[in-house]
C-alpha cells in the first residue's frame, strides 16, 4: 500500500515534481489550467482532489487550481494519474498543432 497523500506526501511530490519535471506542471497549466501562455509553473500542493500551482504568465504570477477526474487514493494513484495526464496534455497539444 502507498502512502495516504498527508502534508508531508504532498510536500515531498511537489519537491519531486518542481526539481525534476517543471515542464510537465507548465504543460498542467497550460492544457487543463487554460493557462495557455504559462511560461512557468511550480507545484505548491497536491491532495486527493486536486494540485495547486503557481503560474507565471507574463509579469504574474497567478494561483491555478486544477482538479483531478477521480479522487486520488494515495500516493501511487497520484503518480499514476501525474503521468496519465502529462501523456493527454501532449497527446491535447499534438493534436491542436496538427
Amino acid at each position: 500500500m502507498s502512502d495516504a497523500l498527508s502534508p508531508q506526501v504532498s510536500d515531498r511530490i511537489c519537491k519531486h515534481m518542481n526539481d525534476d519535471h517543471a515542464d510537465a506542471i507548465k504543460l498542467y497549466a497550460r492544457v487543463f489550467g487554460g493557462e495557455v501562455k504559462a511560461s512557468a509553473a511550480e507545484m505548491v500542493k497536491i491532495d486527493p482532489e486536486g494540485m495547486d500551482l503557481s503560474v507565471q504568465v507574463n509579469d504574474e504570477t497567478k494561483p491555478v487550481r486544477i482538479t483531478f477526474d477521480h479522487e486520488l487514493q494515495d500516493s501511487e494513484d497520484a503518480h499514476q494519474t501525474l503521468i496519465a495526464m502529462v501523456k493527454e496534455a501532449r497527446q491535447r497539444i499534438a493534436a491542436s498543432s496538427s
